[in-house]
């Protein structure tokens, strides 16, 4: 007895190579990238014929740190706009940014903005998006040293929304932004100095230290809105966990479970290493799918690259059957399989079935955590649906 299993297979993409003396960049219809600037993950909506792409940016230059340190410190979020789902498209306005901008330096997102995750839930629209401030009173170690600027920003990362109405209304400024976090993390549990430390002894849960990677999906079993987040435990290097938070609105309250989710062995009694969770619900099938970030292949079950989840009800997870989503390559219109360093922060844009049809995810062809002069891109990748029969 046979049954079909699905898989998705990434089309070819639109994008071109150029090397100038020894500087990578990439031009093509199926990317987007501004002048003189990092471009990293975004996260599509379709609105009536129009589609929208929700992405962070920031400036690059030799006046501006690395990549590895500028996306803490400068990120902002815009929005992009194409006719078509899988590439053309431009930017319309860089509309979110630090409220430091605004003459805020003490709100809890004063830096920047990042991560962002658009979602829509009874005719309004939810842009989910991390940020953190500059924490004055961050403690120097025992030598007296500080950690840099970037890093004391990253370590108190937390989870945000605004709410708009419509798109005209979002690029006129009349969104609803909240002065405080939809979430942020109970434990700060560390082995280094940090503000607001937790005292000795404390347990570290699943949203210690700093939530990010936001994902909210709704759960139609009991009418309550999952947020997915990622958080950092030291055990004994740091490695990323991820948790879920239970709401009865999209913009919360949100209350924490105490559930660690996509927590997987691998096999040799370490947790397999995984980040990004882009999560959904499909009706047809009545489960939710995640698809991460896989940072050694253990999830995917061969390599490196993007791996996809199955849950029944969004705390329990297991691979798919076919758990490897994508490999961390593109495939050009010649045929070329493109490997890239980066593939990651994957969004997805799903049809009236509920199944992916086009993958959004930021990219890099060569190594950019030291790079300074942009390069980086949100690359448009097609989604073919295949079927194979496989016996019980």
């Amino acid at each position: 007895m046979s049954k079909p299993v699905y898989y998705y297979q990434a089309q070819p993409v639109d994008l071109t190579v150029i090397s100038d003396s020894g500087r990578i960049s990439v031009e093509g219809s199926s990317i987007l990238q501004l002048p003189d600037s990092f471009v990293w993950g975004g996260s599509p909506i379709r609105i009536k014929d129009q589609y929208y792409l929700f992405f962070s940016a920031w400036e690059s230059g030799s006046n501006i740190p690395p990549f590895g340190s500028s996306w803490m410190l400068y990120s902002k979020i815009g929005i992009a706009v194409s006719d078509s789902p899988d590439g053309n498209f431009q930017a319309l306005k860089i509309f979110l940014k630090g409220r430091k901008d605004q003459g805020d330096s003490t709100a809890w997102d004063a830096q920047s903005a990042h991560n962002p995750s658009i979602r829509e839930f009874n005719g309004k629209f939810y842009l989910y998006y991390v940020s953190s401030k500059y924490p004055e009173n961050f403690p120097p170690d025992a030598n007296g040293e500080m950690l840099s600027k970037s890093e004391r920003v990253r370590l108190n990362q937390k989870i945000g929304v605004i709410e708009f109405n419509s798109i005209e209304d979002l690029l006129a400024g009349n969104f609803t932004r909240f002065d405080k976090p939809l979430l942020a993390p109970r434990t700060r549990v560390v082995h280094v100095p940090v503000n607001d430390a937790s005292p000795a002894g404390t347990v570290a849960k699943a949203d210690n230290l700093i939530v990010v990677n936001p994902s909210v999906v709704y759960r139609p079993s009991d009418k309550k809105y999952l947020l997915f987040f990622k958080g950092n435990i030291y055990d004994p290097n740091w490695r990323g966990v991820h948790g879920v938070a239970l709401g009865h609105s999209p913009t919360g309250p949100f209350t924490v479970t105490d559930n660690f989710v996509f927590d997987f062995d691998d096999g040799s009694g370490k947790k397999v290493s995984a980040e990004d969770p882009y999560v959904w619900y499909h009706r047809k099938d009545k489960c939710f799918y995640a698809v991460v970030k896989d940072f050694n292949g253990k999830l995917t079950g061969s390599e490196p690259g993007l791996a996809i989840l199955k849950s029944g009800d969004g705390i329990v997870w297991n691979p798919a059957l076919i758990p490897l989503f994508m490999k961390k390559e593109l495939i050009l219109k010649d045929g070329t399989h493109l490997k890239v360093d980066r593939l990651e922060r994957p969004q997805l844009l799903l049809n009236e079935n509920d199944d992916p049809i086009v993958l959004y995810a930021a990219c890099s062809v060569d190594p950019c955590n030291a790079k300074q002069d942009g390069g980086t891109f949100n690359v448009q990748i097609a989604l073919k649906k295949n079927k194979i029969n496989r016996k019980d």
